[in-house]
């Protein structure tokens, strides 16, 4: 297929890095942001040296994200593919959280991609053509101890991403929510703990549990991050392996684990469904 034009986020490290040099292999051309140059200089040198460009953008701050859009934009003259995939993960029991950091968590993860959204938008619409990829988590499906804040900000994206595939579908715009298990990035190394700690109450329980497990795991994931941007890739372009899901899927699980815990999700919907039908039922209005 003809070269598309990316717009990534996030494109430091990680899946976002990846899925750029990726992209730029085959031969696409690729615009990667980062929040900071200096502190990623090796990202950088990465994507340039592949014939990508790479511009400073903090989604945080939101009266630069349309005019960095516009930038992109006039590179190339459009945008094909936007991937919001930047992100972070804070981390801690949910009764911990302050205000402030909850305030961040979802600035990045939700307000961050709404605003890109709401900004390629209108270009993709005269273009009558478009993809939104979403970067969730299993955790935007199926939420464990510790990542309340991180999920929640996952769930609202995937709620978001519903409703805005059905809005933009008569324009010729289409979106993917992705949804990554564990895999071998800087994401666990990354990641944040809540500035109070875990409060005395949460010491000994699923929180505790959590946290040690994500710290044993650092480093020991069993995702090819190689992989999983290649079926990105293929979904997105309706090339390779994955290519035959374009246009089909909204989501896009990627991993085993990331499997399993949303077959488990879907029982546990399921069961609950079952459970309270009749109740569910029966709450319409009586007719005398």
């Amino acid at each position: 297929m003809a070269s598309l034009v990316w717009f990534i986020t996030g494109a430091s490290s990680g899946l976002g890095q990846s899925l750029a040099l990726y992209a730029l292999s085959a031969g696409h051309k690729v615009i990667g942001t980062v929040r900071n140059t200096t502190k990623s200089a090796a990202a950088v040198q990465a994507i340039e040296g592949k014939g990508g460009r790479v511009l400073i953008l903090d989604v945080t701050k939101a009266d630069t994200v349309v005019d960095t859009v516009k930038q992109a934009e006039s590179i190339y003259g459009k945008i094909d593919v936007l991937v919001n995939n930047a992100g972070y993960s804070l981390l801690g029991a949910i009764e911990d959280f302050n205000e402030q950091e909850s305030h961040l968590q979802f600035e990045t993860n939700f307000f961050g991609p709404l605003r890109t959204i709401r900004a390629v938008l209108p270009g993709m619409r005269a273009n009558g053509s478009g993809m939104i990829v979403n970067v969730s988590s299993i955790a935007g499906q199926n939420a464990n101890p510790s990542c309340g804040l991180y999920g929640a900000s996952k769930f609202a994206l995937e709620g978001l991403s519903e409703a805005l595939s059905k809005e933009v579908a008569p324009f010729g715009v289409s979106v993917l929510i992705v949804e990554p298990g564990a895999f071998r990035t800087n994401f666990l190394s990354a990641l944040q703990l809540n500035e109070r700690g875990l409060s005395e109450p949460y010491q000994n329980g699923p929180v505790r549990t959590a946290l040690d497990l994500f710290h044993a795991a650092n480093g020991n994931q069993k995702g090819d991050p190689e992989r999983a941007v290649a079926r990105i890739f293929e979904v997105v372009t309706g090339e390779g392996q994955a290519g035959s899901l374009k246009g089909k899927i909204l989501r896009l699980p990627l991993g085993p684990d990331c499997v399993n815990r949303l077959e488990v999700k879907l029982k546990t919907v399921s069961s609950d469904l079952e459970a309270a039908r009749e109740v569910a039922l029966g709450t319409d209005i009586v007719d005398a």
